[in-house]
């Protein structure tokens, strides 16, 4: 998806079926009964997070006090309800029997032990009455005004629910599939029936799965001995989102069965599982769309299923639509049969075996362009008033599929492939094997409107979900700690297609710039290992970020110039043929890796430094004379020491790559490993500079000596070309990352950006526009507005030339033409060399002709900004946003209007887009951060998410990628202590998953640096400017 196991201990049925209140089955029937139901102690998981099933043999976990007080009381009565019916056996001996059969007066001994039961009982009883903050009930042991935390899974009926984790038990495995389904998409309402072929891996009693918001009417069960349908009870957890089947008889390891369970359910208004809604067309005429959105745990939503990615099976789908609907699914269509009601069922041909995140399904009015690669059919589909926009999407799709289908030695394996654009859709776009589904405004590319960046954007998203197809869909991790498998190597591969087979669109320079900012958030304490257990639907979605994404496809670059490009395809191709249609763990991709190089270099070991810890190295290198010297530790952006981890075993694996100039300005390169904390390297000959990390292909910052620093700087004002475009940016990006932390002083990093008057590359000048423009924004928010000007003047006066070069077209590469447009928005922005009054004669000359005028696209956001600061201009890019029908249109029109100076309009855009009238609340993060990053509106986008930040989990969930990007776009610029308790009194009053959401802790952890780098470096920046 595109972003905007245990060893398992089983325990006896009884323990887990019997109520501790209820009457304890002799102890002699729990030794005879089977094993029917296995459990797993370490993945159990309640709230708080202390409690635990209480059965023995569970591990501890860390608890604080009112846990403790609450597990030990409980613990107690546990032991004394499950020895109780041993103990009256037992105790018989303590009374002597007379010959003739009668009992004589028990023992002293037996007084004394009897006594001691009693007061045991009492003082247990007294306990559990006095427990302090906890309340113990036949459904748990619970804090106030926390959720509750079971001891044991009770049903909706009341009855005991026989499994208590959050993992499904791996006692049945589904086979296959069929899927029936009616929506009606004007009551947004469907019927369903669901039959799963199933096999036991072993003997169990009752079948678990997931399901969630469905009205179950019916359920049936058949053995493949017997063909005989059976209706069986059904129990619901809606807890885990689980229901139990019970068998009406063991079902028995090696055998087939055959469940049906026939459902209702309401088609969401949320953008997860089985989701609808409505759009306005051309003719202004309302239309209904419904479309799914599975991963990664939505697929129970709309039909029960075994809901987890290593539950692999096969899927026929049948669909009930009106005849004015297309119905799409992974499969081609096997036959459109209509029924007497008129209606018409479409079946869909059997699919691959398959995870359950990846099934879709869509209805809706829409037109399609199509062309066969080698008996693949490929279509782009979209509303039918967009088909005129999809031709450059199946250009760009075309090369893509070829090249993956002959760098992975792999044909895609399904007769069709389908590219779906939804009107509205929460992520960038989702994998689904043979269907995948895409914003308008990833798909769609119009050539009147969309700038080069459009186009970069959607090459790269197609790029990134063809890459799927075999990362992620043929090969899939087995459970969501190793996401990053999926996502970091599509994420690699969207990158490395692009440089294969479209270079002119300079892909790197995304990547790089990616690069920077993914280091930038693991480098906070709130960081976390790409590979990091998960257990909670929380945990779960925050696995979307930029780690899992970025992190991951970094360190496969790193891999990949490390081992050369040749060991690197003969292990992805390894790996994907030696695991297709399997799950797979990050052991299996690095073991793929050490076959290929005959263990020359153990990579499992090497990479593991890297996935299996947070954050990276700080390479520190000092030159002296023909050696470097060079050690590592973890590079932390906070400076005060007592907030860092003690713990400094930290040690990565590290290939080091140097550029060095030697005698007669000769260049050349070095290629070292560190795997300790120091080592000398031994050079050639002296060299008067060095730059380490070449072209920023390692995952690590480089902070160098004084004089090597003074080396650099020198080069760069002399002749910076010697390096390339990559390194410049590198040196820029390290500098001020180190000068964060007080590592280099912030007149350093602004020394070597000083030659950037001689620089004509963009990825070096968008990194010091970055850099410097998040200085210049925490000074205006804090009030230094003075302060801030002289820090936009001085980056101007270095940038002048370059930004009076400038011309308001579309000519030159796109390189270019992206460079132009961050120039010329930066100008603007600051009022700088009169391109405000250029942008604003080019609105009003389009307004006048009612926006039919084409304007430039790579300075059309300039230009409507510059109109959306007048009343006029504002009211009127909005009548435009309502009635064009580009999406790249519209998204520039949109961030103009949020970045209005207006609150008020500020307000009602966010609030008509939460509400989904005007707006998509698709569009809402994007307005968030927008208006957050403004002077007028920083306050006010927190205040907007305080009021609704219900709202917003309802629809977006907690932990989402969505939810991610507005927490951090709400509070990214606080740098007041008041700011700072203000947000963290907000989180610490909702729920505790809330508040230990990696988002919020990292949102705390953003403001708390603000605040430590403006009381390091406000006075210097006062007297220095």
């Amino acid at each position: 998806m595109e972003p905007f196991t245990s060893d398992r201990l089983p325990l006896p049925r009884n323990m887990i079926e019997n109520s501790m209140f209820e009457e304890e089955p002799d102890v002699v029937d729990l030794a005879k009964e089977p094993c029917l139901h296995p459990l797993e102690p370490d993945e159990v998981e309640y709230e708080p997070r202390g409690s635990r099933l209480l059965v023995r043999g569970l591990g501890e976990h860390e608890m604080d006090e009112d846990e403790e007080d609450c597990e030990s009381s409980a613990k107690l009565l546990g032991m004394s309800f499950m020895n109780r019916s041993s103990g009256l056996r037992t105790s018989a001996t303590g009374y002597r029997q007379s010959p003739d059969g009668t009992c004589s007066v028990p023992s002293a001994r037996t007084m004394v032990v009897c006594a001691f039961i009693i007061l045991v009982a009492v003082s247990v009883i007294m306990v559990i009455y006095l427990l302090p903050r906890c309340t113990f009930t036949k459904e748990g042991c619970h804090k106030k005004n926390q959720s509750m935390g079971l001891i044991q899974p009770v049903a909706t009926n009341g009855k005991l629910f026989p499994w208590a984790q959050v993992r499904l038990p791996t006692a049945i495995m589904p086979l296959r599939y069929e899927l029936n389904l009616h929506p009606n998409l004007t009551s947004m309402t469907f019927r369903g029936s669901v039959t799963i072929s199933l096999q036991a891996l072993q003997a169990t009693w009752n079948i678990i799965l997931h399901s969630t918001g469905h009205n179950i009417s019916r359920v049936t069960f058949m053995s493949a001995v017997s063909s005989q349908e059976k209706q069986v009870e059904v129990l619901e957890y809606p807890f885990h989102e689980q229901i139990a089947i019970v068998a009406p008889e063991t079902l028995l390891g090696g055998h087939n069965y055959t469940l049906k369970i026939e459902y209702s359910a309401n088609i969401s208004s949320s953008y997860y599982g089985f989701y609808g809604f409505s759009y306005t067309d051309e003719s202004n005429e309302k239309k209904y769309f419904a479309a799914t959105q599975f991963e990664p745990l939505a697929a129970r939503s709309a039909f029960p299923c075994f809901d987890e990615p290593a539950f692999k099976a096969t899927f026929i789908v049948r669909i009930m639509r009106e005849k004015r609907y297309t119905a799409l699914s992974n499969m081609p269509k096997k036959s459109s049969v209509t029924m007497k009601d008129g209606f018409v069922q479409d079946e869909f041909f059997e699919s691959v075996k398959m995870s359950t995140y990846l099934v879709a399904f869509i209805v809706g009015e829409m037109k399609n362009l199509t062309q066969d690669i080698n008996g693949t059919l490929v279509s782009i589909y979209s509303v039918p008033e967009k088909i005129g926009q999809v031709h450059h999407a199946l250009e760009t799709t075309v090369k893509l599929l070829e090249f993956f289908q002959n760098y992975f030695e792999i044909q895609y394996p399904l007769k069709k492939l389908d590219l779906v654009a939804i009107p509205d859709f929460e992520a960038g776009a989702m994998e689904n094997w043979g269907l995948i589904t895409f914003r308008e405004e990833t798909l769609l590319y119009d050539n009147n409107t969309s700038s080069v960046a459009d186009r970069k954007l959607v090459t790269k998203v197609i790029a990134h979900e063809l890459a799927h197809q075999w990362f992620g869909n043929l090969v899939t991790m087995q459970w969501w700690n190793d996401l990053w498998l999926n996502e970091g190597l599509a994420t690699f591969m969207e990158y490395f297609s692009l440089e294969k087979i479209f270079n002119e669109l300079s892909g790197y320079e995304d990547f790089l710039d990616a690069r920077f900012k993914t280091m930038k958030k693991d480098s906070f304490n709130s960081s976390r290992p790409i590979s990091s257990s998960v257990q909670s639907s929380e945990q779960i979605e925050e696995m979307f970020d930029f780690l899992s994404y970025f992190k991951g496809a970094s360190l496969l670059l790193m891999l990949k110039t490390f081992l050369n490009e040749d060991v690197f395809q003969r292990a992805l191709v390894f790996y994907l043929h030696n695991h297709s249609y399997t799950s797979i763990q990050s052991d299996d991709l690095w073991d793929s890796f050490n076959e290929v190089t005959n263990k020359t270099l153990d990579v499992k070991k090497m990479m593991k430094t890297w996935t299996l810890q947070k954050g990276f190295p700080l390479v520190t290198v000092q030159r002296k004379g023909k050696e470097l010297l060079v050690q590592q530790e973890q590079f932390f952006s906070n400076v005060k020491p007592e907030i860092q981890p003690s713990d400094a075993s930290h040690l990565w694996h590290i290939p080091l790559s140097f550029v060095a100039e030697g005698r007669n300005h000769s260049k050349y390169q070095l290629v070292s490993y560190l795997d300790k904390k120091s080592d000398v390297i031994n050079l050639t000959e002296e060299v008067q500079w060095i730059k380490v990390n070449t072209n920023m292909t390692g995952y690590y910052i480089v902070h160098y000596a004084d004089d090597d620093w003074d080396a650099l700087i020198k080069q760069l004002k002399i002749n910076p070309y010697v390096l390339s475009d990559k390194d410049r940016a590198n040196l820029i990006n390290n500098i001020f990352e180190l000068a964060g932390i007080g590592k280099v002083p912030l007149q350093r990093a602004f020394d070597l950006i000083g030659y950037l008057g001689n620089e004509t590359c963009t990825a070096p000048i968008t990194g010091a526009l970055f850099q410097t423009g998040l200085i210049s924004d925490l000074l205006e928010k804090l009030g230094y507005m003075d302060l801030a000007s002289r820090v936009v003047t001085r980056v101007f006066k270095l940038l002048q030339s370059q930004i009076q070069k400038q011309t308001w077209t579309d000519e030159g590469t796109p390189s270019v033409r992206e460079l132009r447009s961050a120039l010329l928005d930066f100008a603007c922005t600051h009022s700088l060399a009169n391109c405000s009054t250029t942008a604003m004669k080019l609105f009003e000359d389009w307004m006048t002709s009612n926006g039919t005028k084409s304007l430039p696209t790579d300075v059309m956001t300039a230009v409507f900004k510059a109109g959306a600061k007048t009343d006029r201009g504002w009211s009127f890019l909005l009548s435009k946003y309502t009635s064009i029908g580009s999406e790249a249109e519209k998204n520039k029109i949109l961030e103009a209007l949020a970045s209005s100076e207006d609150v008020r309009r500020l307000h009602w855009l966010m609030k008509s887009s939460l509400n989904g009238d005007t707006i998509r609340t698709q569009e809402l993060s994007f307005i968030i951060r927008t208006v957050g990053r403004q002077f007028p509106g920083h306050l006010l986008a927190w205040d907007f998410v305080k009021e609704n930040w219900n709202k917003l989990v309802q629809k977006f969930h907690l932990g989402s990628y969505t939810m991610q990007s507005i927490v951090a776009g709400s509070t990214h610029l606080f740098s007041t202590k008041a700011h700072l308790s203000e947000v963290q009194a907000f989180f610490e009053n909702q729920s505790e998953a809330t508040f230990r959401l990696r988002c919020v802790q990292e949102a705390l952890e953003v403001i708390q640096l603000n605040i430590q780098w403006m009381e390091k470096n406000l006075n210097t920046l006062t007297w220095w400017l």
